[in-house]
């Protein structure tokens, strides 16, 4: 594996940037976009700006301690890589590029349903913990067998996401002609194949792959993956309710991860499902707009669930000064998202690994200029923050 140059990706923001140049623009907007006007998107990262450090000064720290424990795993630090659909898109490897660089930084990796690799591939492909986050698109039936796969296969954990009623509004999808591209006729993908011949070097890489993969984790009786295109139409008829998460809880033996809690109420419902964590997390504002940001929702969450369950939490995490500023507010770990996937779109396995080299070394100097030697230590007396995100909406 070729590493990026850290002079030339000195942050997350770099990625991106050579992500936009790589891939067509459906496949970029799809990554990098939200729902409706985007302000939750925007929100979430911006809200980190509200959260300022204090500082202990004058304190000597020879080594700081990044590992924390997340379901009884340890983990070298405390960000472990999100569930990203379609990540077969943005790169050949897609899901197995970013587990084995996740294994190799000594963290965890979660397997969305909507992926284009086997679950067998993936699990294989890491040396750390695998999770698999379950859609319940293709029915029951194809969830059950998902879930048994996934447990012979050797994931430790099932993610439940919860906020994916429908999908959300993603206007750049719509303008980009993502649904032609992906599924109508040779006439309907016509106005938009300009975008994907500006990117030779991925329609080469894509043509080479096969083309528009199946979901090779949603197999339907009688007819095998379910084509990728099919996403949008089987999440309206795959809606999870809590009763859901009792019938998961007794096919699946291993720990549940409730994602997308956004109010106290809510996370309250998960503890009593049975979830052995939450995840506070608007679905990087891809779903309602206009929602609270991630960061601004944990302390409520917290507070409700009572140190009764580990929290996580997910949406905008750029930089590790984010991943501190999460754990002072009482977040166990976090998962990070867009801000690998850019990696794995501008150069594969490399820069999945460049995007967790960053923020590895950003939560490593964060810590030193704080005064604190270990992530284990971090609490709210590190930072300042709105008081009005303790008080419920």
């Amino acid at each position: 594996m070729k590493k990026l140059s850290p002079s030339r990706v000195v942050n997350i923001a770099d990625l991106r940037s050579m992500a936009e140049r790589r891939v067509p623009k459906s496949v970029f907007d799809y990554l990098d976009g939200g729902a409706e006007g985007e302000v939750t998107l925007r929100e979430n990262c911006r809200a980190f700006e509200d959260i300022t450090f204090r500082p202990r000064h004058a304190v000597k720290v020879n080594e700081c301690d990044l590992r924390t424990t997340v379901l009884g795993t340890e983990i070298s630090f405390p960000a472990i890589l999100a569930p990203v659909g379609y990540s077969r898109l943005m790169h050949p490897d897609g899901e197995v590029a970013a587990a084995r660089a996740a294994g190799e930084a000594g963290t965890g990796y979660i397997l969305s349903t909507i992926s284009g690799h086997r679950l067998e591939n993936v699990k294989a492909a890491t040396k750390g913990s695998a999770w698999y986050q379950l859609y319940l698109v293709g029915g029951r039936e194809a969830a059950e067998a998902a879930m048994e796969r996934a447990r012979t296969a050797g994931f430790s954990a099932l993610v439940i996401t919860v906020d994916t009623p429908v999908a959300g509004m993603r206007e750049r999808d719509f303008r980009n002609g993502t649904a032609e591209l992906l599924t109508g006729n040779v006439f309907a993908k016509i106005p938009f194949l300009p975008q994907v011949l500006a990117t030779p070097r991925w329609l080469v890489s894509f043509l080479l792959d096969g083309g528009v993969p199946k979901l090779e984790n949603v197999i339907l009786p009688g007819q095998g993956g379910m084509p990728m295109t099919d996403v949008g139409t089987a999440l309206r008829k795959s809606v999870v309710a809590w009763d859901d998460i009792r019938w998961i809880r007794e096919s699946w033996s291993g720990p549940i991860v409730v994602k997308g809690i956004l109010t106290a109420d809510d996370a309250r419902h998960a503890v009593d499902a049975g979830a052995a964590a939450i995840s506070v997390s608007n679905h990087g504002g891809r779903q309602l707009d206009c929602v609270p940001a991630a960061v601004a929702a944990l302390p409520e969450i917290v507070t409700a669930v009572n140190g009764q369950i580990e929290v996580l939490m997910d949406g905008g995490i750029r930089r590790g000064a984010d991943i501190v500023k999460a754990l002072c507010l009482g977040a166990r770990a976090v998962l990070c998202g867009r801000a690998y996937a850019y990696g794995l779109a501008a150069a594969g396995q490399a820069g999945v690994a460049r995007a967790l080299e960053i923020l590895r070394e950003d939560v490593d100097r964060t810590m030193r200029l704080l005064g604190c030697s270990s992530v284990r230590e971090l609490n709210e007396s590190y930072v300042r923050f709105p008081s009005a995100w303790k008080t419920p909406g």
